[in-house]
């Protein structure tokens, strides 16, 4: 995984907590790891932590470019090898298989051109709805990747399916996309 360039997308639940172990993981492991985080993202997990994890900016302003004149959305895209979402809340999951681009991380997935992995976390009750399993799905037949939610407790003290994959898991799924990924 050495210096591969992995966008991590960091959407807005408590999960977001598990997305900075993640970085940590991804980073150790030689990736350059760079994040976007949503506004929301940013009530549960501050910028600080992923910027001394990943040793890089944290990315969540789509209108002030560093990186792009046009965007980060299009330096991010154009750099990134794959773009990891963990946690994908079921917002986040909606307005990406409906096309919806109202913030930095959902624009950059519109604008990306690599594989993009999702990694589903919410309320077992919201995992179950059926709209967002609609969202699922059709993400799935765009050609979006899944790791797949657990089971377990949910920080809403109950148990049940909508626990993000642990990020040993979504390590191992990043490594399997980028074994088979041509650079």
């Amino acid at each position: 995984m050495q210096d591969r360039q992995i966008i991590l997308g960091v959407s807005g639940g408590i999960a977001a907590y598990k997305a900075a172990d993640l970085a940590s993981k991804l980073t150790q492991a030689g990736a350059e790891v760079s994040v976007v985080m949503t506004e929301s993202a940013q009530e549960f997990v501050g910028p600080v932590t992923f910027e001394a994890l990943t040793n890089r900016p944290v990315n969540d302003d789509l209108f002030t470019p560093t990186e792009h004149y046009q965007g980060e959305h299009i330096g991010l895209a154009r750099r990134g090898e794959l773009l990891v979402i963990a946690p994908a809340t079921a917002n986040c999951l909606a307005k990406l298989a409906h096309g919806m681009a109202d913030d930095l991380l959902t624009t950059l997935a519109l604008a990306f051109t690599g594989p993009v992995m999702v990694c589903p976390a919410m309320n077992s009750e919201m995992w179950s709805k059926a709209s967002v399993q609609r969202n699922v799905e059709q993400l799935k037949a765009d050609g979006f990747l899944f790791v797949e939610p657990g089971e377990g407790w949910l920080s809403c003290g109950t148990v049940g399916a909508g626990r993000m994959a642990e990020p040993m898991e979504i390590l191992t799924a990043v490594e399997n996309v980028l074994d088979s990924t041509i650079v």
